[in-house]
């Protein structure tokens, strides 16, 4: 029986942890075939960056709300649900001509991802005793996701020698096998038909979780912005392959993916503050970097550190944001604080995207949209130092 529960158990964190994976590398796959899709549509640089702002539009939109539904029609119900029209998104992505329609089927993945990785981790937290089985369970859910976006830049690079629909295409079967296992798999909650109602005015008032929220927005901005400009910066002003392109982008995802197992003992170690103050400094000072190296062409000496010092930021600050986030928030309200946070990170690059795109279009060449990402991470490095200070949550 033991036995037997604990193969269960893995089997579904497996579910659970792959349709995080797939979320994360729904954003790298695309991200190396934007010039490659605007070419062949003739959509602008400003209108084809909305397949990746419009997917993390579609995440912000619809995160406040997952939570409700979720309570309302059933965790499981609403992850099966999600995960079909994900898979029927895909599709659809693959096959239109064009631009409005493709940005659409973003969105549209992008708000059924809102659905599934919030109700991905409430799962895990009934399903998994608290302590170390779900500490467990939590870093290897963690860890699928951060490797998701380095094994979408190499997907990429391999799917667009064949056609860059594929890009939009391929997350259906995967999708479907991961349908498939989870009907089986997640359990039936007793929740459904809920109608969870809480206040939500404490939060707004709470300092530590608002400066989380404005910090890996800006983390997230930068970084999406940053990626989007070298991408087109190698691409099409250099003339790099996708695949030279996407071995370039790596020092920008795979020090994360190594390093987030061992997150929760570095934030034990150094606490909160000082890794979301270093994890801020560092995007700032790569993105100045790049801005006064703008002129030089040069990989090594221009992009390499912008794409190091921005990576230095999640390795230090991924985790004690998240941390911080809900350190201070009663339990009762973590359900309303989790999605709170999450709509922070999605609109940073909600919103720096499309400005990185339109600075890109008008601007005399990459300087300013530097300037712009520079000031963002500004920004978030200003929210990091202006705490921490513990205030007591109101209720």
């Amino acid at each position: 029986m033991g036995r037997r529960g604990g193969r269960g158990r893995w089997a579904l964190l497996f579910i659970l942890s792959g349709n995080m994976l797939l979320d994360a590398v729904e954003v790298s796959v695309v991200l190396l075939a934007l010039p490659t899709v605007g070419e062949d549509l003739g959509l602008s640089l400003l209108a084809v960056q909305c397949l990746m702002s419009g997917f993390a539009l579609g995440f912000a939109a619809l995160l406040l709300v997952g939570n409700r539904l979720a309570a309302r029609w059933g965790r499981r119900r609403t992850y099966l649900v999600a995960m079909a029209v994900f898979a029927a998104a895909s599709v659809a992505g693959g096959m239109v001509d064009g631009g409005p329609l493709l940005v659409a089927t973003r969105v549209v993945k992008g708000a059924c991802a809102a659905l599934t990785a919030p109700a991905g981790l409430a799962i895990i937290s009934t399903a998994y005793r608290e302590g170390p089985q779900q500490r467990r369970a939590i870093s290897v859910y963690s860890m699928f996701g951060a490797t998701g976006f380095t094994a979408g830049l190499l997907l990429s690079a391999a799917l667009l020698t064949w056609s860059w629909r594929w890009t939009f295409c391929f997350p259906a079967p995967v999708a479907l096998a991961l349908l498939v296992f989870a009907a089986r798999r997640i359990p039936a909650d007793p929740e459904a038909g809920r109608d969870v109602r809480t206040r939500s005015s404490a939060m707004l008032r709470n300092g530590p979780l608002l400066r989380s929220a404005a910090g890996a927005a800006s983390l997230n901005g930068t970084y999406a912005g940053l990626l989007l400009l070298v991408t087109f910066q190698l691409q099409q002003r250099l003339g790099w392959p996708p695949w030279q392109c996407a071995l370039a982008l790596l020092p920008a995802c795979v020090p994360l993916m190594v390093t987030v197992p061992f997150a929760g003992r570095l934030v034990a170690r150094a606490g909160t503050g000082r890794l979301i103050a270093l994890g801020a400094f560092a995007p700032f000072l790569g993105c100045a970097h790049y801005a006064w190296r703008a002129g030089d062409p040069s990989y090594w000496t221009a992009v390499l550190p912008a794409l190091v010092l921005v990576e230095t930021g999640f390795v230090l600050a991924f985790a004690a944001l998240n941390m911080q986030a809900t350190a201070t928030v009663p339990p009762a309200l973590r359900g309303r604080a989790v999605p709170l946070y999450q709509t922070g990170v999605q609109l940073g690059a909600a919103v720096v995207l499309p400005s990185t795109a339109l600075l890109l279009t008008t601007g005399d060449g990459i300087r300013p949209a530097l300037v712009l990402l520079t000031a963002v991470a500004g920004a978030g490095l200003l929210a990091a130092l202006s705490g921490p200070r513990a205030a007591a949550p109101s209720v």
